[in-house]
């Protein structure tokens, strides 16, 4: 993700994690978002348990969405 998106979507880091939460809970995932933060060359997402792929598809389909985000400049994420 590039430093304007990152910014912009770290702006309004607790209203992300509540939709990402609803985007996980609306396909029944057992999962939950604890919070956003950053570092130098991506954003973080902390959850309560080990995501699977269908997590991470659910979570990036919402970043993806989000209005003031260019899904170009987002690559595929994974888990660290």
């Amino acid at each position: 993700m590039n430093i304007k998106n990152k910014s912009s979507f770290i702006k309004e880091s607790s209203a992300h994690v509540a939709n990402i939460n609803r985007a996980l809970k609306n396909v029944k995932l057992e999962i939950i978002a604890n919070f956003i933060c950053s570092d130098n060359r991506s954003i973080i997402i902390t959850t309560n348990k080990i995501v699977s792929t269908l997590d991470l598809q659910t979570i990036e389909k919402y970043i993806k969405n989000v209005n003031n985000i260019k899904s170009n400049y987002i690559k595929a994420l994974r888990l660290l």
